[in-house]
């Protein structure tokens, strides 16, 4: 998944995953015995087709071929998403990671698997947007549905709004997106508010948005989450979860002005696992996404998320890996940092002791409960 890779000042850069895997590895989890790492295979078209229309595939190739070739209806050789040779087979082999983990979670052969180089949510059907050229959990999402799932939620925690796959699944009633990010007042791509809750007739009140305010805690972060997700997830009765666990709303990510812990993400990957446990038969498949403290958060972030998924979490006091330590420092001319928290005391409160209306949370929070509660027989007051 290296060859995903804009160029060496781009801010998603592939070090982030390698940085991912050795610590993942050296601290054994690539070992255990319920452990299996894949190797994610190039998405053919055919697999593309499930979320992208073959014209844009089309031009993705032939930025793929060309480099200096701009289609800026397309989103494609821009700023924003620069075009490189391969860019084709490198986004196409993200997607097929998401594509082998829905395949293994519809076989058996698996109940959670993760693709922490996946997550790529910004990009719609026809668009690339926000660094992601395929949208891989979509990609998972319509194989799911095309086997014979019957309702999928997707729960995107990163700091930015998943706008693509809402979009993708903007008219479709088996299919809850849920978002929680930063305002898109505040942050890119500007969208994610409240009152985006699906079209009018029966995919109404299935598109989620929680649209969290710039310099929201733990303890709100965590708050919000619980105070709408869980709730609308058992109305919803989904047969598998799919979560996008971007990572760029830590403190140290500049890409966006949240103030969130390693304790916290760490937090919200187990609450999805015990969603799962509760609604899917532990039906899980998470994904990484956002996340450019690339040596400090990332790293440790999904690395957490992966050991939940594996039955076996880690504690946040637990010191990092000496062999890692000296791995970044010599490979990346950096020092990492040698426990896996950061030293932050998780507090926050349930909803159920009250709506607090000069809290801004608060009010974040009870705005998106109106608008959505009420269409799954929900009272957005004491529900």
């Amino acid at each position: 998944m290296g060859e995903y890779f804009f160029g060496d000042y781009h801010p998603m850069h592939p070090s982030r995953l390698d940085a991912t895997a050795r610590l993942a590895s050296d601290l054994g989890i690539f070992d255990l015995p319920q452990v299996n790492v894949e190797e994610p295979e190039v998405a053919g078209d055919s697999v593309l087709c499930l979320a992208h229309d073959q014209k844009y595939i089309d031009e993705v190739k032939a930025v793929s071929a060309n480099p200096q070739l701009t289609i800026e209806d397309c989103g494609l050789g821009t700023e924003d998403t620069p075009g490189y040779a391969g860019i084709h087979e490198a986004s196409a082999r993200l997607a097929g990671g998401s594509y082998q983990a829905a395949e293994m979670i519809l076989n058996g052969s698996a109940v959670h698997a993760v693709n922490f180089g996946g997550g790529m949510h910004h990009a719609a059907r026809n668009r690339a947007s926000g660094f992601c050229i395929y949208n891989d959990c979509a990609v998972a999402i319509q194989q799911l549905l095309d086997q014979g799932v019957k309702r999928v939620a997707y729960i995107d925690v990163d700091a930015h709004h998943g706008d693509g796959t809402q979009s993708i699944f903007w008219d479709n009633p088996n299919v809850m997106t849920i978002s929680m990010h930063e305002t898109g007042m505040k942050l890119f791509p500007g969208t994610g508010f409240c009152n985006e809750s699906g079209p009018e007739g029966i995919a109404s009140g299935t598109s989620i948005n929680v649209a969290m305010p710039e310099n929201a805690s733990d303890s709100d972060w965590i708050r919000a989450f619980d105070a709408v997700i869980p709730a609308i997830l058992r109305a919803f009765q989904p047969e598998v979860i799919v979560s996008q666990h971007g990572c760029d709303s830590h403190f140290s990510d500049d890409m966006s002005h949240l103030g969130i812990s390693i304790e916290c993400q760490r937090e919200i990957a187990g609450y999805v696992s015990v969603l799962a446990d509760e609604l899917c038969e532990s039906r899980w498949i998470a994904t990484g996404g956002g996340g450019y403290s690339i040596y400090d958060a990332v790293p440790r972030a999904w690395t957490h998320l992966m050991a939940i998924a594996a039955g076996s979490p880690l504690g946040v006091q637990l010191h990092t890996p000496t062999s890692w330590q000296e791995y970044m420092l010599e490979k990346y001319g950096t020092r990492a940092p040698t426990v896996m928290g950061d030293f932050t005391d998780l507090w926050w409160s349930s909803w159920e002791i009250g709506f607090n209306p000069a809290d801004e949370t608060d009010r974040t929070v009870m705005a998106t409960r109106k608008e959505i509660f009420p269409h799954w027989g929900l009272d957005p007051w004491y529900d």
